[in-house]
């Protein structure tokens, strides 16, 4: 077979049809830019198995790719041009990538009509935010009203070790067993074991309705394309929208080793957590993975203690070594998580009670500029120095994997961070441990640090 295939597809999934003014979104070259990221989360979702996690280097091996849109009168489909071979069985694409394909379609351009350029959202505004985000996940298909509270998110690294990414699938297969749903960023390692196991426990309880959500957004899929186990992906516009959902969706969190992307979901829930005004809300956060991973997450809690304090300490739990255990205390735990909608009137199926400030919502932009100016001290609400060190986890996280912050490290230089010698020293161990445990790349390949401590 030769390594790369041209075809035309039609839709599967949730995408039947676009108007011709959605079409035009993508062929009309004012709108280049919008068919540029539908480029770039195509090739993603094709490219699904790759062991590189540059995108860069992704966009650099597929440079005759392309990607167009056909409609007549019975509806749409996409030829793509020069894919790559993988996606494809015979000559026919695999039909999970396929439904992928199309819900990526379907959320780029649903985000671009009705949310970031319709006016019916103050994107100023967190309340309207929040909408926006819930109305991207309804036409997502991902807000079925539900009696029970199963949906678990798992966060971890994609460059995990085989033990690590054993031990995942262990958890998902007992969360499984429990009548569980899972959901995850979708990618591989982390991302892709607990859905693994789950879908097995899944096939002995004789669950048909499994829902496995992936949830990205378009500057971090092609490092982390999504697994195949996802039966419901979702394209938000940007990580801090991504963030939300998962705070919003989510039942319980559960988090496996993993590097600074794991950092910033982490300290972005803490800091949620910490806000005065959801401080009494019960949630769930367990940390959890084989006996190797001891050390690793007692340097995390370390790292949270001496910069956020004990308050934020207590709100994780960490169980090493015993997926069954994960699992029991999940299902004791997301009771008061029940009791607590109940008596608050809140969905199940979408946290609204969750107070999100609006300095959690704003794209961060990871300029050299604004990593700089980071406010890394103990002067400040310790919701927003959370805040502001997921902001820099999120800034080596771009600068290590996304094509805009791979150039932008490259034109200029590593991103610089300062602040209070105490935290900048704690940020220093636990990068450097990262580093140590090559936890920051796919591979052997040797890591080049995009950041500079000052």
């Amino acid at each position: 077979m030769s390594q790369k295939v041209t075809a035309s597809v039609h839709p599967a999934g949730s995408l039947d049809v676009l108007s011709k003014y959605e079409v035009s979104l993508l062929t009309d070259p004012a709108h280049k830019p919008l068919k540029d990221i539908f480029r770039l989360c195509a090739l993603a979702v094709l490219n699904t198995g790759s062991d590189s996690d540059n995108s860069q280097e992704i966009l650099n091996a597929h440079k005759d790719f392309e990607v167009e849109i056909l409609q007549n009168d019975r509806g749409v489909k996409l030829k793509v041009i020069n894919a790559p071979a993988s996606a494809f069985v015979d000559g026919e694409m695999i039909r999970g990538i396929q439904e992928h394909l199309f819900s990526t379609l379907r959320d780029l351009i649903y985000s671009h009509q009705q949310v970031l350029h319709s006016g019916r959202f103050d994107l100023s505004s967190s309340e309207d935010i929040t909408s926006a985000n819930f109305h991207i996940l309804r036409n997502a298909g991902v807000l079925n009203p539900v009696n029970t509270l199963n949906l678990v998110v798992c966060w971890g690294g994609h460059a995990i070790s085989r033990e690590e990414y054993d031990y995942t699938k262990e958890v998902g297969y007992q969360l499984g067993l429990r009548n569980f749903d899972i959901c995850t960023g979708c990618g591989p390692g982390a991302m892709k074991g607990p859905m693994k196991g789950a879908a097995v426990a899944h096939a002995k309880q004789r669950i048909l309705d499994s829902r496995f959500i992936g949830i990205s957004e378009p500057g971090i899929i092609a490092a982390e394309a999504p697994n195949p186990i996802v039966n419901k992906l979702v394209i938000m516009p940007d990580i801090e929208k991504r963030l939300e959902a998962f705070a919003r969706l989510g039942h319980a969190i559960v988090v496996f080793p993993g590097g600074v992307g794991t950092a910033e979901e982490l300290f972005y829930l803490l800091g949620l957590l910490l806000h005065p005004k959801n401080i009494d809300m019960p949630f769930p956060v367990i940390l959890t993975g084989p006996e190797k991973s001891q050390d690793y997450f007692l340097s995390i809690r370390e790292f949270v203690l001496k910069t956020l304090g004990e308050t934020a300490a207590q709100k994780i739990q960490i169980i090493i070594n015993d997926p069954e255990k994960v699992a029991q205390v999940i299902s004791q735990d997301v009771k008061p998580v029940r009791e607590y909608r109940k008596q608050n009137n809140d969905a199940f199926f979408f946290n609204w009670q969750l107070h999100i400030p609006e300095s959690f919502q704003q794209p961060f932009s990871a300029t050299h500029d604004d990593m700089a100016s980071l406010n890394l001290s103990q002067q400040q609400p310790l919701h927003e120095l959370a805040a502001n060190i997921r902001r820099a986890f999120s800034g080596i996280v771009a600068g290590n994997v996304k094509a805009e912050g791979i150039a932008a490290i490259s034109q200029f230089g590593p991103f610089k961070l300062k602040g209070d010698q105490e935290i900048m020293a704690e940020l220093d161990r636990v990068l450097r441990s990262f580093v140590e445990q090559k936890r920051m790349k796919i591979g052997d390949e040797e890591y080049h640090p995009c950041y500079q401590l000052v």
